[in-house]
């Protein structure tokens, strides 16, 4: 892969209507992303695949949709306050702002930046490494820049008034365990999974929709009985990857990587990423992250605001703080890394090269497209759309050539193509062709609706 790869990409599907630039008739603003026709059906159907799989077919699991604003109490328990800053230095020559930990990692990604102090990165910049914009070494002391964007509830503008936009959905689904455990009447083990917009005040977001400040979580806390965290941890780990083979991800792109003990942060037992080979990277960049977060989490509420938050098993009539394992990922990274792995130029022939979407047909903007072969047609496409659209998300195309409409929706991934022809009124069927082999078959209208819910099921 290659970064010319992902301009090609990018380009792509701001064109075909997946991704606009946001504000983009006032000229932008900087890393702001609309998903547009075809971005916003495909974001769903990444959503609803995560809800079918770790939520509806899970017998552990529930669901949640918690406040985007809380009671800014949960982020000082949760560390978000304190903490959730970025090391932000600057150079003193020509005035250009880096997030110390990441200037460190691009000029050598062995080192691990992320687990240096302040003082210990100010030292290595200063002594090893060049402004990249103007090669001098004359630098400012770090400062910790805030990642959470403030807001304020109510008509006056003071202290009291302060409230932060989530930077992740995780808390929502912490302070809500003994609602839901109640509510639920579930037993532990149990998990519950949130989809959901957070924010983060990025100082340096890029590379498309791969960081941004405004995204969507896909996440999942599982509580668990201490001592057998590090066990669903295995199985989550495992879970996770299997999905995303499960979405047609090629293999070879994916990879585990397992934090050390010294990389771990202070309450964990054990992260790792599952990362993924975009092309805008020499490396691996993350993907998905699952960690073991112990009792932290429930503890660090239930000191800050005084509610118990242990476990009564009602077998062995034992108490204990349920340990925790969270895996995570973005709506909007996954959907880069599918459309990444899916873009692909085809050669037909000398003079003629295919640009096609292999996306899973479950995840495709569209999962079947109806074209009548003439305008004279279109009422038997139309009464044939009509009947579809109710079962799946469809496109209907009479204009230009087959050949060019076949084309058309495989640039945007529609995985089958209905023909109408003049043989339809006669046979009660029609043509269907597969966007990745490009075969045809004939087959009944009646037959169309299991057909297509045999080939599109996740």
């Amino acid at each position: 892969m290659s970064k010319e790869l992902f301009d090609k990409i990018v380009n792509h599907v701001k064109v075909q209507g997946f991704v606009y630039s946001g504000s983009e008739i006032y000229g932008g603003l900087a890393n702001s992303w609309d998903y547009g026709p075809l971005g916003v059906e495909m974001k769903n159907n990444i959503k609803k695949a995560w809800w079918k799989k770790f939520v509806s077919e899970s017998k552990y699991n529930v669901g949640l949709d918690s406040s985007i604003i809380l009671n800014p109490k949960v982020w000082e328990a949760s560390g978000h306050v304190a903490t959730f800053s970025d090391p932000l230095i600057d150079c003193k020559y020509c005035k250009s702002r880096y997030r110390a930990d990441k200037l460190i990692e691009e000029y050598n990604p062995e080192i691990k930046a992320s687990t240096m102090s302040n003082s210990e990165l100010e030292k290595f910049i200063s002594t090893n490494i060049p402004c990249p914009k103007c090669n001098h070494k004359e630098y400012t002391t770090i400062r910790n820049f805030q990642l959470m964007f403030k807001t304020s509830i109510g008509v006056v503008e003071d202290q009291k008034s302060l409230a932060y936009l989530r930077p992740e959905t995780a808390q929502g689904i912490f302070i809500n365990f003994k609602n839901v455990q109640r509510s639920s009447r579930k037993k532990i083990p149990f998990g519950i999974g949130q989809i959901g917009k957070a924010f983060r005040n990025e100082i340096t977001p890029g590379n498309f929709i791969f960081r941004t400040r405004e995204f969507e979580q896909m996440e999942l806390e599982f509580f668990c009985k201490p001592g057998t965290d590090l066990s669903w941890y295995d199985y989550w780990k495992n879970y996770c990857m299997q999905f995303l083979y499960d979405l047609h991800i090629q293999k070879d792109n994916l990879k585990f990587i397992e934090y050390e003990k010294t990389e771990l942060a202070h309450y964990a037992k054990a992260t790792c990423d599952i990362l993924y080979n975009f092309p805008f990277s020499d490396t691996f960049e993350e993907l998905w992250g699952i960690a073991a977060r112990t009792d932290y989490d429930l503890s660090r509420h239930q000191e800050y605001s005084g509610e118990n938050m242990q476990y009564l098993d009602p077998e062995t009539n034992e108490k204990y703080t349920p340990y925790v394992i969270e895996p995570s990922v973005g709506v909007d990274r996954l959907m880069l890394a599918l459309l990444c792995d899916a873009y692909d130029e085809e050669i037909i022939n000398e003079k003629d090269t295919r640009i096609v979407m292999h996306l899973h047909p479950f995840i495709a903007p569209y999962s079947v497209a109806i074209f009548p072969l003439s305008k004279a047609l279109s009422n038997k496409a139309n009464a044939i759309y009509d009947m579809l659209c109710k079962h799946f998300s469809c496109d209907y195309d009479e204009a230009g050539s087959i050949g060019k409409r076949y084309r058309r929706e495989d640039a945007i991934g529609t995985p089958y193509c209905i023909t109408v022809d003049f043989d339809t009124e006669n046979d009660e069927s029609v043509t269907i062709r597969d966007r990745d082999t490009m075969q045809q078959q004939r087959i009944k209208i009646t037959d169309l609706i299991s057909f297509l819910n045999d080939k599109i099921k996740l």
